[in-house]
């Protein structure tokens, strides 16, 4: 299914409001607690004017306001879900530091807007997009998950245009700013999404950390450990979940590393962490457990940015409790508390995907907007500008100063 208001035909008003209705039920059935923040009778109110509205809609139309409605159930991990859906992406990333847009990955011909900030999109500006975008934007928790989605929905050109944010569907006006204040216009057409991941070389601004140097063997690049040089420290790299079994390999050789070096400091670095299996992480908090060499008094970090979610924010939060480890850098886009652990299920007629909650995991008694660091340490676009990493930084600073 291509979501295009261009192309789309007449809505087929009997099949979306099957749909709805199995929609409905089955968000009623399978999620833990689906009126735990907006209302039933609001709720369906909302669905009750989709549906009376059916032949005055594109398909676009329908599916943003399912997205809207979704949203309002309030958790991270209910969603009305573009996956599989063919859509249409500006070929930018951008990241929102310092309270501003910041473009973080362009293509090779764009590569002059790269580190600029964005301010507009065909003279919307982003304040306006942000606002408009953060109402539809899926898989939303708080205030952090919030920017991470909006930087996400905000390139898809077809929500864009749904949104009457832009006046053609597949190309718009970005209007940037460079360092001197400067302003340019640039317009950037739309590229198919299986093109956008499959077939585009993009360039990207990255940072670096000079003291440790990914081992070139590595079975995963989400998941690696290395020393950290001119300490008795190890950075373990954690982006992602592994299976079970690959986690106990790796536990086992990290542990086996620590007792060989008489290792200190540990640093588990969960930025940009997804989720997966909150059990798999538990297994490498067991294997580093059994290190008697570490410092467990104040040895142990673990860093955490608006794109740790899910079993990543439940393994911060657990990390802390029984490894004693020190948080830092900035709150974690899930909570801690809440409600997670997705399912899901398909609709019959557009093939759209729906994912719930089926769990409420407590690993906070405090009820907090994302793990709340220990150490606040947001991303500085002064350094993240020159590739430098300002919480990896003050982290290694600590260790030496022990």
């Amino acid at each position: 299914m291509i979501i295009s208001n261009a192309c789309s035909q007449s809505i087929d008003v009997a099949s979306w409001t099957e749909d709805i209705d199995f929609y409905k039920t089955n968000l009623e059935k399978k999620h833990i607690d689906l009126y735990n923040i907006i209302s039933k009778v609001e709720f369906e109110q909302e669905l009750q004017k989709l549906k009376s509205n059916l032949n005055k809609k594109t398909d676009t139309d329908v599916i943003i306001d399912l997205m809207r409605l979704t949203r309002k159930i309030g958790d991270g991990h209910t969603a009305f879900s573009l996956r599989g859906v063919e859509t249409h992406l500006f070929p930018i990333e951008i990241y929102k530091v310092n309270g501003q847009w910041r473009v973080i990955k362009t293509t090779e011909k764009h590569k002059d807007i790269l580190g600029k900030e964005l301010i507009a999109i065909d003279g919307k500006p982003m304040e306006q997009v942000e606002d408009e975008v953060s109402r539809i934007a899926q898989y939303v928790e708080n205030e952090q998950s919030k920017i991470n989605r909006v930087a996400q929905y905000s390139m898809i050109s077809e929500l864009l245009y749904g949104l009457h944010l832009t006046q053609k569907e597949f190309d718009a006006i970005f209007t940037f700013l460079d360092k001197n204040k400067r302003k340019t216009e640039v317009t950037l057409q739309s590229i198919n999404s299986n093109d956008y991941y499959e077939n585009v070389e993009f360039k990207s601004l990255e940072t670096v950390i000079p003291e440790i140097e990914k081992p070139s063997n590595v079975k995963h690049d989400y998941l690696w450990f290395s020393p950290i040089k001119t300490t008795q420290a190890i950075y373990i790299k954690f982006e992602s979940y592994p299976s079970f079994e690959e986690m106990e390999t790796f536990g086992a050789s990290v542990l086996n590393h620590i007792n060989k070096n008489n290792i200190k400091q540990i640093v588990i670095d969960l930025r940009n962490n997804g989720g997966g299996d909150f059990f798999v992480g538990t297994f490498l908090a067991y294997y580093l457990n059994l290190a008697d060499s570490i410092d467990w008094k104040s040895g142990v970090y673990v860093l955490t940015d608006k794109v740790t979610f899910s079993a990543a924010t439940s393994n911060a939060s657990q990390f802390r409790q029984i490894l004693n480890a020190k948080i830092v850098g900035e709150p974690t886009g899930s909570n801690p508390t809440g409600y997670q652990d997705m399912g899901q299920f398909t609709l019959p007629n557009s093939g759209m995907v729906v994912t719930y909650s089926k769990r409420l995991f407590r690993f906070q008694d405090k009820v907090t907007q994302g793990v709340q660091p220990d150490v606040l340490i947001e991303y500085d676009w002064q350094s993240y500008s020159k590739g430098i990493d300002n919480m990896m930084e003050w982290i290694i600073n600590d260790i030496r100063k022990k």
